[in-house]
């Protein structure tokens, strides 16, 4: 099992880098850049590949609808150069309200999308011949009724230093999950509990393997949560940290009936709280929404206890058939998130 990490940037993006610079070191293996709808996540990821030399770089993620498929692959293509050979792509949906309302696209079949965009990007990458594409939603050239009739098949001019850049995607449905398990590398999953995940996707991800490449290889799947090591009054406190992530999430991120976190929430077993978080945060009661987060959802998704019980949880996560095991460190005194990393690294 990998450690992997979602980068954040509490304290500007500058120091955030130097941060994974340090993990880096104590043996991070991956590091994933976030983009929704902040900065562009190929700026960072081109500035994080300058400051860094062996840890993995990742999109987590890159929103199929805000760039044409050979944007991503080039950007991809741009990104593995630049870091010789580092780069993951995460491809995902986002949601209706930040793709209609912040780009002003239509959120219209993400499932169709999703499978184009990676077979355009595979076929970009290999090389093999000038770009030819005929699909639902995109046709490579452009046919002559739809434009100048002046398009032609062309490639990418560059060479990429890899063939095969491996191609994430962050998936919660169904559907999506059996897509994901039949054409990606890796999965993305949020809000994992390992315990409850084979009752949620696991006919999902029997059906996509079912129809998998043997030439793919097996699925590579990135989850885990917060970490902290230490004393149990110290750290179990400190799962309260995602109360108002998880809040957001299930509550308000995204409309009624179209929340793709509260529908997940529904099927883990937690419909009457997952109803009652939306209702709050819906209504603006923010700070109720999250104390209707239930305590056992809070320690199920996340890593904070003494050593020997998250040795249990790590142990949880790998039975769920976790390979890159993601951490947000929350060091405490004496420690630092390197340190955090080291002592995880003994667990694995």
């Amino acid at each position: 099992m990998k450690i992997s990490t979602m980068m954040g940037y509490a304290g500007g993006f500058k120091q955030a880098a130097r941060d994974v610079a340090e993990m880096e070191k104590a043996g991070l293996d991956l590091v994933w850049v976030a983009e929704a709808y902040g900065f562009d996540s190929p700026s960072l990821m081109g500035y994080l590949a300058a400051l860094t030399e062996r840890v993995e770089i990742g999109a987590a993620i890159l929103p199929i609808y805000t760039r044409t498929p050979t944007l991503i692959a080039m950007t991809a293509a741009g990104l593995d150069a630049l870091s010789d050979g580092r780069f993951h792509l995460g491809l995902g949906a986002s949601g209706p309200q930040v793709i209609e309302g912040f780009h002003g696209v239509p959120y219209t079949d993400p499932l169709g999308r999703t499978r184009e965009i990676v077979e355009i990007c595979r076929n970009v990458w290999k090389r093999e011949a000038p770009l030819v594409h005929q699909g639902k939603n995109f046709t490579l050239p452009l046919p002559a009724d739809q434009g100048t009739g002046l398009g032609k098949p062309l490639k990418i001019i560059a060479h990429p230093q890899r063939a095969e850049i491996p191609v994430w995607i962050a998936s919660l449905g169904e559907k999506n999950v059996q897509l994901t398990a039949e054409i990606a590398d890796g999965w993305i999953p949020i809000l994992f509990i390992p315990e409850r995940a084979n009752d949620v996707w696991g006919a999902s991800l029997a059906a996509g393997k079912a129809k998998r490449d043997a030439q793919l290889g097996d699925l590579m799947i990135t989850a885990g949560g917060l970490l902290a090591i230490g004393e149990v009054d110290d750290v179990v406190a400190l799962r309260e940290l995602q109360r108002p992530m998880v809040a957001l999430y299930v509550g308000g991120m995204g409309a009624r009936g179209k929340n793709f976190y509260n529908e997940l929430a529904v099927r883990y077993g937690y419909e009457k709280e997952a109803a009652i978080i939306q209702d709050l945060y819906l209504a603006g009661k923010k700070r109720e929404a999250e104390a209707a987060v239930p305590d056992e959802f809070l320690e199920l998704t996340t890593l904070c206890g003494p050593m020997g019980y998250v040795k249990e949880r790590v142990a949880a996560f790998r039975a769920a058939g976790v390979t890159h095991l993601q951490v947000h460190p929350l060091p405490q005194s004496g420690q630092s998130a390197a340190s955090l990393i080291e002592s995880l690294k003994t667990l694995l």
